[in-house]
């Protein structure tokens, strides 16, 4: 492994600095109240300090995303390695998502910023690509559970079905509700007052019907998603206080 530089450590601590200081202005601002001028001044720091770490804010923006991206696909790969059977692991890779969320609870906000091309546009090839490499590896994570699966027996296809597909299915609904419960505070106004184990149950829903056995009704995920959540990630699990 190869020593940095003094000058290399405080570059890195330079850019880390200015990271942390923009998610705290994006959480306590928003968009419009991230500046570069603003990141400059609170850190005591000529601008162009700063341009020598990113061109503009959304540079910044798309940093702090893919940051929290190489942690999300950090924790599939631990749910993903997980000694326990294959839909077990796609329970652990639940866990993950929902602890995911509760570490970066601002990802998604950032996430859909990055996306919208008056910022995407402004930003490097070499950060988009970083982003869309880790999107594609947490992809093939899931869907080397689903192949594993099939080759175990406990799921069959159909002829007109791909793992893709499936892994597509749960991603949308993932990231649907999760975009949902971490911008409205009128669920519990709308009967869902627990709206993560809500998505749960519609998992589950999802993967009975593709036949993927044991079937939840034959076995207790939700007990699994609870196990994960506590002895892969540390965290609470939904209906504790």
């Amino acid at each position: 492994m190869q020593t940095l530089t003094r000058k290399e450590r405080e570059k890195q601590e330079r850019e880390s600095k200015i990271l942390q200081l923009a998610s705290a202005m994006l959480k306590e601002s928003g968009y419009l109240g991230l500046s570069m001028d603003r990141i400059a001044a609170e850190m005591e720091y000529s601008k162009g300090t700063i341009y020598q770490h990113f061109p503009n804010k959304e540079e910044i923006i798309l940093s702090l995303a893919n940051e929290a991206l190489k942690k999300r696909l950090d924790m599939f790969e631990t749910a993903s390695a997980w000694n326990a059977t294959s839909r077990q692991r796609m329970a652990a890779i639940g866990a993950a998502a929902a602890e995911f969320v509760r570490i970066h609870p601002m990802y998604f906000a950032v996430d859909q910023l990055v996306r919208s091309a008056s910022i995407w546009e402004k930003t490097s090839d070499q950060r988009r690509q970083f982003m869309q490499n880790c999107e594609a590896s947490c992809m093939r994570i899931v869907g080397g559970i689903v192949n594993d699966a099939i080759t175990d027996g406990d799921l069959r296809l159909a002829n007109n079905m791909t793992a893709e597909v499936l892994v597509f299915g749960l991603w949308s609904m993932n990231f649907g509700a999760y975009s949902i419960i971490t911008s409205s505070d009128s669920l519990e106004q709308v009967g869902l007052p627990e709206p993560e184990i809500a998505l749960w149950h519609n998992q589950n829903l999802l993967l009975d019907g593709y036949g993927w056995t044991p079937l939840s009704s034959d076995f207790d995920y939700f007990h699994t998603f609870e196990q994960a959540k506590q002895e892969l990630f540390g965290g609470r699990t939904p209906n504790e206080p």
